[in-house]
């Protein structure tokens, strides 16, 4: 699945370059429920083309019809709110009582620099802020090591673009599917790695990166980074042990493995046989997932992308 946000700024791109006249559009606030968080992308041109999306619903609508009808300026950005009364909601698809604000800019070839750079940034799993002033039109992108809010004041948006999260399942059997088809919902980059020829070989899953080779070996090639988590779910500790051991000294924000408490206990017992530091040992979470009383796949892996949910929530 590829990240939204890289192919609504990419295709935006392409349509300046090509001569169209694009406009970029982002949630800057929302009020009560919405469909779309802040920051949320949407890119389009009058023919009506679009990639992305504000509300999941008419709002794009709406918004291509004003920008058709010439009621949005070419030449500036502005503010467009939805969900000012009921009526509007109904007519929208809106949630009962949302209300969101969408910034609609033209996307010129002054834009095509910033978002070359943060197109950079997020190829190379890179942090970057945008700071974009709506009077004067000028736009500053800046690394950025702490995940940040987006913002907006009136006045200037502040538009957080952050690495994609990536999680590595070891072992593609049944259960990498069920968290597979999660995450990928969740917007999560998916990478399965198995050593077993044949496991790659009956992969039903949706459609994610498959690698063969060792895990060890693979998840040092990835090149693991704090936005990646790693999970071992083969059920073969010659597979399993010898990720962990590499998973757990490199610099993923989340570990797991797959196992009941007395698999968990052998696990741990191996690690430390083989001399992994008691620190890196700590940042094993195993069992993995929250406990739910999951039993099936899909329950699993709902337990799991839960856990990885909450703890994100809480950074």
């Amino acid at each position: 699945m590829k990240n939204i946000t890289l192919a609504v700024l990419q295709n935006a791109c392409a349509w300046r370059q090509s001569g169209a006249h694009p406009w970029l559009c982002t949630v800057v606030s929302t009020l009560g429920s919405s469909p779309r968080p802040v920051g949320s992308l949407m890119a389009c041109i009058e023919s009506g083309e679009q990639i992305g999306s504000v509300s999941g619903g008419c709002v794009e609508e709406d918004l291509l019809e004003k920008i058709g009808h010439g009621d949005i300026a070419a030449s500036c950005a502005q503010v467009v709110e939805y969900g000012l009364d009921p009526d509007q909601n109904e007519r929208l698809g809106l949630p009962c009582g949302g209300r969101i604000s969408v910034l609609v800019e033209p996307f010129d070839d002054s834009s095509l620099q910033w978002a070359a750079d943060v197109i950079d940034a997020l190829k190379a799993r890179r942090s970057v802020l945008r700071q974009f002033d709506v009077g004067s039109n000028e736009t500053h992108v800046m690394p950025v090591e702490a995940v940040l809010e987006t913002t907006f004041d009136g006045s200037t948006l502040r538009h957080f673009f952050g690495a994609r999260q990536r999680i590595v399942l070891i072992g593609a059997g049944q259960l990498a599917v069920a968290i597979a088809e999660l995450a990928q919902a969740l917007d999560f980059e998916v990478i399965v790695t198995d050593p077993r020829a044949q496991m790659l070989q009956l992969w039903e899953g949706p459609d994610v990166t498959l690698r063969g080779g060792m895990p060890d070996d693979v998840i040092r090639e990835l090149g693991i980074d704090a936005h990646t988590a790693i999970i071992t779910l083969s059920h073969d500790p010659r597979i399993d042990d010898m990720a962990l051991m590499e998973a757990l000294e490199q610099e993923a924000w989340y570990v797991g493995a797959l196992g009941s408490q007395k698999t968990t206990e052998k696990r741990l017992m191996r690690l430390r046989m083989l001399e992994l530091a008691e620190s890196d040992i700590a940042k094993l979470h195993a069992p993995v997932g929250l406990s739910i009383g999951s039993k099936t796949p899909v329950e699993i892996a709902v337990a799991v992308m839960a856990e990885l949910i909450q703890l994100r929530r809480q950074t």
